[in-house]
């Protein structure tokens, strides 16, 4: 046989026995006397097994030690890999496809409806500030930290967005958070030493202390370093105004100031009196 005849015969392309050939999967038949290969059905034989075995989705290298060993004992380890595989990406994809359908059955869908599911849920709850820009800044920080927890942001501890934010997402505390977020629109131009600073960054320090579970703000706070702590303030000085930026850094000092108690517990206002 030719070697068009031949790949005609086991299906696959003249390319394809070429590289074959290449790779020493195929070895080189018997020439004639004009230079062109002359196949057997010795070949078209081993030609169909590495066809089958490329078709289960084995590597070219695979199929070369399988066809190597003559006992089969390497093809039973690699085609049990390869299930193994197999269905690792069958969960994967059904995984997908349970989040698509949870997606387009919402009935207001947007691009940010993609993050987490726990993280979208929450942030249809969070509070908007009527308009306000930090509050806007905010939620854009949620959402870029809570779609890649690996990467640089604020402080988080591993915890669930709904325990995590769960204490807080009320309407007095909703209150509280758009009215928080007015007063720092309110020093976009003030000085960094501008005496509300103090004042607001003690107070959000309150409101979570005393919203928040002890144990919860104490995993939250020492879930980073002090290093991870000044990439993300340097981060949002980018975004904020200098008295904004620094209401934030007194903030995360005001909340590492409460875990003095002796079992690194959250002390707040009551237990200080």
């Amino acid at each position: 046989m030719r070697i068009g005849e031949l790949a005609a015969l086991v299906g696959v392309s003249t390319r394809a026995v070429r590289h074959y050939h290449h790779l020493g999967l195929l070895p080189e038949p018997h020439r004639l006397g004009n230079g062109y290969r002359a196949y057997r059905l010795r070949d078209a034989v081993l030609l169909a097994r590495i066809r089958r075995l490329a078709e289960l989705g084995l590597a070219l290298d695979e199929i070369r030690d399988i066809l190597g060993d003559a006992q089969g004992r390497e093809l039973r380890e690699v085609l049990e890999e390869l299930d193994a595989d197999l269905a690792r990406q069958q969960e994967a994809l059904a995984t997908r496809r349970q989040r698509l359908a949870t997606l387009l059955a919402e009935a207001d869908l947007d691009v940010d409806s993609t993050v987490p599911a726990e993280l979208a849920a929450l942030l249809r709850t969070l509070p908007t500030g009527d308009g306000s820009a930090i509050a806007r800044l905010d939620r854009d920080l949620l959402t870029l930290v809570g779609d890649n927890p690996g990467g640089a942001g604020p402080p988080a501890a591993p915890l669930g967005y709904a325990e995590l934010f769960g204490p807080l997402n009320t309407p007095t505390m909703a209150a509280q958070t758009a009215a928080h977020y007015a007063r720092l629109d309110e020093l976009g131009d003030a000085a960094p030493t501008d005496p509300r600073i103090a004042v607001l960054a003690d107070e959000v320090a309150e409101q979570l202390a005393t919203h928040l579970p002890a144990e919860l703000l104490s995993t939250l706070l020492t879930g980073v370093d002090d290093a991870e702590a000044e990439q993300w303030l340097a981060a949002m000085s980018t975004e904020l105004s200098a008295a904004q930026a620094e209401v934030v850094r007194l903030l995360m000092l005001r909340l590492r100031s409460r875990l003095d108690g002796p079992d690194g517990r959250v002390v707040g206002a009551g237990d200080r009196a």
